[in-house]
């Protein structure tokens, strides 16, 4: 449900200008071998947006995720990240309902809670390990438009199990990709440039250190832009 395909498909009817809708996607990564891996599930074809692509999970922002408490918070450098480049009414409770959309579309999309045992009967996510990864927004004329926040962690930062994962009416086929060797699979242009951004900063340090720069894609003039928050 989530990162945005910024090169246009030709055949793709054009769409009135529409305001982009809050988004989170959580990049869920392991570590466990010499190569780190990215979780990545492929929508179906009957989705009407990015059908047969796969993508990271992930999903809008609902307006009651603003009013789940969390288990661990988010780093103080996360969350000042979030509230850089963002319009004046949305305040810390939405940047932290981001954070639980990323963690609760991981629960609906590939069946990996991120809640402690001691909760375990309700959603309250540790997103403590959470990186601000990337934001990007879909471009104007899209039958969709997200502003996406792309946060990234590692599964034993949290206790989850790779094999846990489990496909779903989203996304099916989930499979660990390879951060560097993911050209075999059909994926939207911008998560292979996020996919790219993240194997830089693994190779910088592979600890994924919190409050870097993080890269924001959007269009401008219908122009391709990137720039750092």
């Amino acid at each position: 449900m989530l990162t945005e395909d910024h090169q246009a498909r030709t055949s793709e009817k054009r769409h009135p200008t529409r305001s982009p809708r809050d988004a989170a996607s959580l990049i869920l990564l392991d570590r466990s071998s010499t190569t780190p891996r990215a979780l990545l599930g492929k929508r179906g074809k009957a989705h009407a947006f990015m059908p047969d692509l796969y993508v990271f999970p992930g999903g809008r922002r609902d307006p009651g995720d603003n009013r789940v408490p969390l288990a661990q918070p988010l780093q103080d450098e996360v969350l000042n990240k979030l509230m850089a480049r963002t319009r004046a009414r949305f305040h810390d409770k939405a940047a932290r309902g981001l954070a639980v959309a990323a963690a609760r579309e991981m629960m609906e999309e590939a069946h990996l809670s991120l809640t402690p045992s001691e909760y375990a009967d309700q959603l309250r996510p540790d997103v403590s390990p959470f990186r601000f990864l990337a934001r990007a927004i879909t471009p104007p004329g899209q039958s969709r438009r997200f502003d996406t926040r792309f946060f990234a962690c590692f599964c034993d930062e949290l206790g989850l199990e790779p094999d846990a994962v489990q496909d779903s009416e989203e996304l099916h086929d989930l499979t660990w990709l390879p951060v560097d060797a993911h050209e075999s699979h059909p994926l939207p242009r911008i998560t292979r440039v996020i996919l790219s951004d993240l194997g830089d900063a693994l190779a910088e340090d592979p600890s994924l250190p919190f409050g870097k720069a993080v890269p924001f894609y959007y269009s401008r003039n219908g122009r391709f832009v990137r720039e750092l928050i």
